[in-house]
Order: structure tokens, then C-alpha cells, then sequence
């Protein structure tokens, strides 16, 4: 498959490339696109042949769920049993904006393999306005993933989609750089208290000051669930080619582990804030200013690609707090790593 590439551009009148986009996801095509968290990999959530091609694109397990986007909140009430007063705060609060509900779905209404077989489906509205643009123009709900390779780093620039689907999609919209760099916070609203099933840019804190207490679980509390209801509660993700092994952000410690991941024979690639520049690591990919959580979750992504184009051996990555959108760094890095630390000889 011959993938066609379209650029959206603000500053001219893009009507035709969207046009082209809406044709393609109508004809049972996937298409990706760019939302404020990162790439959708989009298809009709209604047509199960299309989000199946979703599946095999991605290389995807079929038990894991897909999310649906809308184009605004009224639409919810089509594709839903029920909307409680805690989601409809979320909705009001969030949306548009970084957050997916976990609310139980009308039957038969979606195609079944977006569900994965379970009774729920996760909906949000998306904070793009190239995503809003092709949902009011197609005016069907789409299932969208990240888009990218599963178990990979998810796409945060049109490029990255590139290199992971072309030839394997119909359409890539390159709309820019996306600005959250995280997927959205994944909330499960068919319990009460409501749980955090996936971290992402809306935090347990601004969740609580519109809904009351919220359970953020552990990572190792998430992955028990035996199916689970959302993205990335299974499996390896967030992942470059060589191994992710988290450390401290401190100069000491950081300089101990590449002079021994050198003894050793490794290429070290570094991922750090500004202050690691002049680290003796092969090479170097920052995340932002020190304790800068923003910019350290919009370059994540693109730094973990960023390593694959090297011929690192080992990628040491230094970690951040488990605060706000920190939780949810922690939980990309951690899967990324598979939840290896590093550890100096001296303390063996």
C-alpha cells in the first residue's frame, strides 16, 4: 500500500486535504492524525474491517482496547448507557482536552474489536484542531491509537508516524508537533471512587478538585488486571530498539554508570535535562530545563526515537518525581525500561 502524505498548513485554506482524509477513513481506511497528546492511528470505530487494519498496522494485540474520539461531548450520549454526574464533570471540566472515560457502552454499537469484549469503551474529545477538523467533517466516531509500531515509542511529529507506517496506512496528516507529548490519562468512571487506569496530562490532583478522590494505582497494581480497560495497562511499551535503564538525575551517579556501561563495552546514549551536557556519554538527548516536567514529557518520545538513529548499545535515562505530570513520565520511562534500574559496582 502506497502511503499518501498531506499536509495540513493553518496559514492556507485546507479544505481539499481534508476532503482527501475523510474519503479515505469512509472507504474502511486508516488514517493517521495528529491530536495534543500524540499521532492517532484513526479508523471508523464503527466498521470492524477498518479498525482491524488499526490492529495489523500496529502489530497490535486484539485484547487490548481502543480509544474513541468524538468531536464534542453531546456526541457521548449516542454511544453510551449512561452518563453519571462524575463523567459528566469530567466532561465539562476536560474535555476537550488530555483525559479518556472508561463509561459502559451501548451494545452493538461500536465494532466489537475496538472493545477487546468488554462491556465498556473509552471516549474523549481531543484538543487538536486538525483532529476536530476531520471529526466534524467525517461526523463519525474514530478509533485511535498512537501510531506507531506496538511497543514502540508513540509518534509525537508526522515523521515519526512516517517511519513507522509507511506503506502500512492509507494516509498520514502531518499537522506539526504535538504539545502534550504523553497520551491522555486514562479514568475509569464505572467505579466509585473512580480509578486512574493510565496517567497522562490530567493529574490525580486536577481530577480531584472537580470529582472528589481519585485511586491512582501502582504500575504493578495496573498490570494485574486480567483484561485490561484501557491502552497500556499490558505489555512492553514506550520501547526504543536498545535497552531503557533508569537512574537518578544526579551528575555523580550518572557519571559512575556510563564509565562503567563503557568498561563494559557499551555505546551509552544519555537522556537527561541541560545540566547532563557535558556528560562523557556516546551521545546525548536532552529532555528540557531541569525539573521541567512540561518540556521533559513533550521531548520524551521524540528523544527515545531520537536514540534508535544511533548505534547506542544501552540507553541510560534519569528519572523524575513521581508528582503531577511526573506520574506520568515515570510510567512511560518505567515501561520503557521494563523497570530496570541501574546499578553502580560500588554498590553491589
Amino acid at each position: 500500500m502506497e502511503t499518501k502524505y498531506l499536509i495540513v498548513d493553518k496559514n492556507v485554506d485546507s479544505s481539499s486535504v481534508y476532503t482527501q482524509a475523510v474519503d479515505f477513513l469512509n472507504s474502511g481506511e486508516v488514517v493517521a492524525f495528529p491530536t495534543e497528546t500524540v499521532y492517532g492511528l484513526g479508523a471508523v470505530a464503527t466498521d470492524e474491517e477498518a479498525v482491524q487494519k488499526i490492529f495489523t498496522a500496529k502489530g497490535r494485540p486484539s485484547d487490548n482496547p481502543l480509544i474513541v474520539h468524538l468531536h464534542n461531548k453531546e456526541q457521548a450520549k449516542e454511544y453510551v448507557t449512561a452518563i453519571s454526574e462524575v463523567a459528566q464533570k469530567c466532561m465539562d471540566a476536560f474535555w476537550p482536552g488530555p483525559l479518556t472515560l472508561i463509561i459502559e457502552a451501548k451494545p452493538n454499537v461500536f465494532a466489537a474489536n475496538v472493545q477487546a469484549g468488554l462491556s465498556t469503551v473509552g471516549l474523549r474529545v481531543p484538543n487538536h484542531p486538525v483532529a476536530l477538523r476531520l471529526l466534524e467533517e467525517i461526523k463519525k466516531p474514530l478509533a485511535a491509537p498512537s501510531a506507531n509500531r506496538s511497543g514502540k515509542p508513540s509518534p509525537t511529529k508526522a515523521e515519526h508516524v512516517a517511519e513507522d507506517m509507511t506503506n502500512r496506512i492509507a494516509c498520514i496528516l502531518d499537522g506539526g508537533i504535538t504539545g502534550v507529548g504523553l497520551e491522555s490519562t486514562v479514568l475509569d468512571v464505572t467505579v466509585t471512587p473512580p480509578v486512574i487506569l493510565r496517567p497522562g496530562g490530567v493529574t490525580k490532583e486536577m481530577l480531584e478538585k472537580v470529582i472528589g478522590t481519585v485511586i491512582q494505582p501502582t504500575n504493578n497494581e495496573q498490570e494485574s488486571a486480567e483484561a485490561p480497560k484501557a491502552p497500556g495497562m499490558k505489555y512492553t511499551h514506550y520501547a526504543p530498539e536498545a535497552p531503557v535503564v533508569l537512574i537518578e538525575p544526579t551528575i555523580e551517579k550518572v557519571q559512575q554508570a556510563i564509565e562503567q556501561l563503557q568498561a563494559e563495552g557499551h555505546r551509552v546514549a544519555l537522556l537527561a535535562s541541560e545540566s547532563f551536557a557535558e556528560s562523557k556519554a556516546n551521545y546525548f538527548f536532552t529532555y528540557g530545563k531541569d525539573g521541567n516536567v512540561k518540556e521533559m514529557s513533550v521531548a520524551l518520545y521524540d528523544a527515545l526515537r531520537a536514540c534508535d538513529k544511533t548505534d547506542a548499545t544501552i540507553i541510560l535515562a534519569t528519572t523524575t518525581a513521581h508528582v503531577g505530570v511526573g506520574v506520568a513520565i515515570m510510567n512511560r520511562l518505567e515501561k520503557a525500561a521494563g523497570g530496570a534500574w541501574h546499578t553502580n559496582n560500588s554498590e553491589n
